[in-house]
């Protein structure tokens, strides 16, 4: 056999010893980051998870990190990492040279991918990292990296992982860590500070030894001038920045809702292949809005009563995207059960559903948003509903009665379209309502008697501002897009525009203010408070209360959680404020209509035409006022004062006799058995001399239980409440006729007429 041959069958022996140890002992190299970051829109961390080891890193590739970082880190390390093959002969040279000569190691000639080799596979405990052996074992795992990956793939590892000081690795984690931005947009004096920790993390951490870090940036940047990788300009420039960085600290944005994306994505890896783990996880959320309604929340939640919480939402109308998920006050907090989110808690919703209940009435053509509606004592099979002022209105139109979130008249709507036929379109457009086990839908619906989520409440108002369609709101840009049907465009801009500004076509536009339609609700025993607000890019939510469900005397909407909605739409883009008047879509008018009757006034003769309205018809629909409850025959007939000729006269509903003035076609005391004590019919008061008003006690006597409620009213307009036998002390400054009524639960009232004299 010749030499050369001998030759040949030696090397090929080699290399496969070499094969096969290379296979018996592969590099460890890592396919999976245990732990997990979930990130704004923008890549900032909202909450980091440490891996296994406790180690904080957040993934980058080298596309993602500034240039300037990457000139830094191979100038300063590894001139020639895109050319050798993972050892650096010339360097290996120079630094046995150095060692005969000194007698032990003064450089180790380590390439990047043996810095990489050493990361992956540390020495053993006691090992010295840069004795022989320990030099020897990375160069040959730098030869086995090589032979599996890319260059690029080597360099995203060590990106990923060279220590930056404490449970810190990788580039992006340090530079968002240490400077609060990402590594795409370090400067050159960022970058040598960054491409220096590696050396030695532990003492250079620039938190903890500014100093020792500046001057280790300075020798990066003096070793990249020399070698003539930056020009001596830059590193002037770079020279003269101080090293001035933020503490160390876990991030802590948006926790909730990063808890809910981490968990949903562990279990989708684990559904699709087990053992699989998250790394970077985006959200839709925006990390400026995320913090700035976080500070208003922390600014408030010192002034709240112990163990109370809030919760808010703010989604982009247009892609359904959340761009704040607040889900508690204070996730440091336990004593609110920080931990419990309140964006997902099934809670009674109070009036916040009263807008998609007008909605549904207009689309059905029961009403228009002028329609006469009785906000006056009524009871429906036993349910007697009372409104959160404890007083009554009379007669009201649509818009009046949503804009005051008045009960009685939304009851009764409610009992002609029934609570079935509301939940059922409510559960169509993505707003399900909870009840009790075996529960039906019942009149208290449409007052809170359910349960619903902060999140469906957003989803479904964000209909009023996107032509009647609600969506599932997004938290993660791969989320699917989800949108249904609530109600009409027709009806939807109706709605809209009576909580925006009460629904008059007529009223002035005014240039530069923002359009805030919103709406609050407050649930039985003062347990939830509710704001909801819609503009035309945003919508907005608001909850406030206890997360166990403990009432909140005196804490409702309006005075708790529409200051909050107020000031977090401030915080919104200025891009909000109107551009020009917004135009209704077809099917929607503007319609003159008459009391009582509620017909258009083009259809109402003059004399039965007692008050003109102007408001928004759906569709060429101006349907008459609905039927009375207590009359039959309609409103158009016979009164008591009647003319002998039989020409009838338009008669309003007959439970508002208290509050008009003729024309009710009333004739008596509306059956009642009440009787004003104090006054009679025709009494001519005068005021003490030396004194402008008259004061005038009465009371009410007659058949009526002792512990309900009697109502006064001065001239239509609700005074005071008593029981029967109590006295009340009215003050009466106004000289000429009046009316005094007092009326009770069931609607009985009794009305006396009197003069105030000079």
């Amino acid at each position: 056999m010749s030499r050369l041959r001998r030759l040949e069958l030696t090397l090929a022996a080699l290399l496969a010893v070499l094969l096969a140890l290379d296979l018996a002992f592969p590099p460890p190299i890592p396919r999976d980051a245990p732990g997990a970051v979930v990130a704004a829109r923008d890549g900032t961390p909202l909450r980091t998870w440490p891996d296994a080891d406790g180690i904080w890193r957040q993934p980058v590739t080298p596309q993602s990190v500034s240039p300037l970082y990457l000139q830094a880190v191979l100038g300063y390390e590894d001139r020639w990492f895109h050319l050798h093959p993972g050892v650096n002969p010339v360097a290996l040279a120079r630094a046995a040279a150095q060692w005969l000569r000194h007698g032990r190691i003064v450089s180790g000639g380590s390439t990047l991918t043996m810095q990489v080799a050493r990361l992956l596979d540390p020495p053993p405990p006691g090992a010295g990292s840069r004795s022989l052996r320990a030099k020897l074992r990375q160069m040959a795992r730098a030869l086995q990296l090589e032979l599996r990956l890319s260059k690029r793939e080597i360099l995203t590892l060590y990106l990923n992982r060279a220590p930056m000081g404490g449970i810190v690795q990788g580039v992006e984690m340090a530079s968002r860590g240490y400077l609060g931005r990402p590594a795409l947009h370090l400067s050159a004096a960022e970058a040598a500070l960054l491409a220096a920790l590696p050396q030695a993390p532990s003492r250079l951490r620039p938190d903890r030894d500014p100093a020792a870090a500046q001057a280790a940036r300075d020798k990066v940047l003096q070793r990249l001038l020399d070698v003539g990788v930056w020009d001596a300009r830059t590193v002037a420039d770079a020279r003269m920045e101080k090293v001035a960085v933020q503490p160390l600290r876990a991030q802590w944005l948006a926790p909730l809702a990063a808890e809910r994306v981490r968990t949903q994505a562990r279990a989708a890896a684990k559904a699709a292949r087990p053992g699989a783990a998250a790394t970077v996880l985006r959200t839709t959320l925006s990390a400026e809005l995320q913090a700035g309604v976080e500070r208003l929340l922390l600014d408030r939640v010192d002034a709240l009563p112990p163990r109370v919480s809030m919760a808010v939402l703010v989604m982009d109308n247009d892609t359904l995207e959340l761009l704040a998920y607040a889900g508690s006050a204070d996730f440091t907090d336990p004593r609110r059960a920080a931990h419990v989110d309140m964006a997902r808690g099934v809670r009674s919703p109070g009036s916040t559903l009263k807008p998609f209940l007008y909605a549904l009435a207009l689309d059905e053509g029961l009403i228009h948003s002028e329609s006469l509606l009785v906000d006056a004592p009524q009871n429906f099979g036993g349910y007697a509903p009372g409104n959160f002022q404890a007083s009554f209105s009379g007669p009201v139109s649509v818009a009046e009665a949503l804009q005051k979130s008045l009960n009685v008249p939304a009851v009764d709507l409610l009992e002609r379209l029934t609570p079935q036929r509301l939940a059922a379109v409510l559960r169509a457009g993505g707003l399900k309502l909870r009840m009790a086990p075996g529960a039906e839908p019942n009149l208290s619906l449409i007052l809170g008697g359910a349960g619903t989520t902060l999140e469906e409440l957003v989803g479904a108002y964000r209909a009023l501002a996107r032509g009647g369609l609600s969506g599932l709101p997004r938290l993660t840009p791969g989320a699917p897009r989800v949108e249904a049907r609530l109600m009409s465009a027709g009806a939807a801009f109706i709605v809209r525009d009576i909580l925006e500004g009460g629904g008059h076509p007529e009223r002035p536009f005014t240039e530069g203010t923002r359009r805030l339609a919103w709406k609050t609700g407050t649930s039985f025993g003062f347990r939830d408070a509710w704001a909801v607000g819609v503009t035309d890019q945003h919508t907005v939510g608001v909850w406030v209360g206890r997360p166990d469900g403990t009432p909140n005397p005196g804490f409702f909407g309006a005075n708790t959680a529409a200051p909050l909605l107020q000031d977090i739409v401030a915080l919104l883009p200025e891009a909000e404020a109107p551009t020009g008047q917004r135009t209704p879509p077809p099917g929607v008018a503007p319609l003159r209509s008459c009391w009582p009757l509620g017909l258009s006034a083009q259809a109402t003769a003059p004399r039965h035409c007692l008050v003109q309205r102007t408001g928004w018809m759906l569709d060429g629909a101006a349907p008459p006022t609905l039927p009375d409850r207590e009359r039959s025959g309609g409103l158009l007939g016979p009164g008591c004062a009647d003319s002998s000729d039989g020409t009838p006269v338009a008669r309003w509903p007959l439970a508002l006799a208290p509050w008009v003035q003729g024309g009710a076609g009333d004739c008596g005391d509306g059956g009642s058995a009440l009787r004003i004590a104090g006054l009679e019919a025709g009494t001519v008061l005068k005021p003490v001399p030396g004194r402008a008003a008259v004061e005038l006690s009465v009371s009410a006597q007659g058949d009526v239980p002792a512990r309900e409620p009697l109502y006064w009213l001065l001239d239509g307009v609700q005074q005071q409440r008593s029981r029967v036998g109590e006295t009340v002390t009215l003050r009466l400054e106004q000289p000429g006729t009046h009316t005094l009524t007092v009326l009770d639960g069931q609607g009985r009232w009794q009305r006396v007429a009197f003069r105030v004299s000079r």
